[in-house]
């Protein structure tokens, strides 16, 4: 099932995508879906960001591949950080280049949407707590992440977290592919079996940290192959059993 947010005139919603057309729901899609009655064809109301998050989780070097192309050593527990809910953008929205970058990368990640509160669970009932997954950019100023340190500034800019086009809620994990393409050219191609650290250990750790929510979104870290945007370039990260999310970056 594909979990669509649209706006409408002065209003949101949720639906559900069936062949081009979005089955409108009443209320949230986090309990049981209850049809409104009112449908749309995919492309005639504009698309939001498919959830509104409390927090978004992210990890950092959670590929063998991107490990290696950073000179990183392999992390011994997941490495989380924090962007903002102020970062989130839809699909086809604007990735601002922030002035005091020089720098600015995408890297293609999937993203895990929480489907119900999730304290202190286990890996073994992780998943009984995942609603879905999306398509997510991690879109990092990779010159202030390297001369800060942390990675709050790097990480936390206004428009540095699309995600989209909607949730997926049924997928296989072992073997995801991620694809990442600038402007038509293929610039990342990894699969989730490179992951050092898999969702239900992820979950299970963040879970012991702080408390999710529903709707909250777990970025699950990038294969290798990252790299540069600029100004007037189109971004699309391609999870085939989900769909593409494109974005497109531009002066601030």
């Amino acid at each position: 099932m594909k979990i669509i947010r649209f706006a409408s005139g002065k209003k949101t919603g949720y639906g559900v995508l069936e062949n081009g057309i979005i089955k409108v729901i009443q209320g949230s899609p986090f309990g049981k879906i209850r049809y409104s009655g009112v449908t749309f064809e995919l492309g005639e109301v504009p698309l939001l960001a498919p959830c509104v998050p409390s927090k978004i989780v992210c990890l950092g070097v959670n590929y063998r591949s991107h490990a290696g192309e950073m000179n990183h050593q392999l992390p011994k527990s997941p490495l989380i950080f924090l962007k903002p809910t102020t970062s989130v953008i839809p699909p086809e929205g604007k990735i601002i280049y922030p002035a005091m970058s020089q720098r600015v990368d995408y890297e293609g990640e999937l993203g895990v949407v929480i489907g119900k509160k999730a304290a202190n669970v286990s890996p073994q009932e992780a998943l009984e707590y995942v609603f879905g997954y999306t398509c997510f950019n991690d879109v990092t100023a990779r010159d202030l992440q390297a001369s800060d340190g942390q990675w709050t500034r790097a990480k936390g800019f206004d428009t540095f977290a699309p995600f989209g086009p909607w949730i997926e809620t049924d997928l296989d994990l072992s073997d995801v592919p991620i694809e990442t393409y600038l402007n038509g050219q293929l610039k990342q191609k990894g699969t989730t079996a490179d992951q050092i650290f898999k969702a239900p250990e992820t979950i299970s750790f963040i879970s012991q940290v702080m408390t999710l929510l529903p709707g909250d979104i777990i970025a699950t870290g990038t294969p290798g192959g990252i790299g540069p945007m600029q100004p007037g370039d189109t971004v699309e990260i391609r999870i085939p059993p989900i769909g593409v999310l494109r974005n497109y970056v531009v002066k601030p």
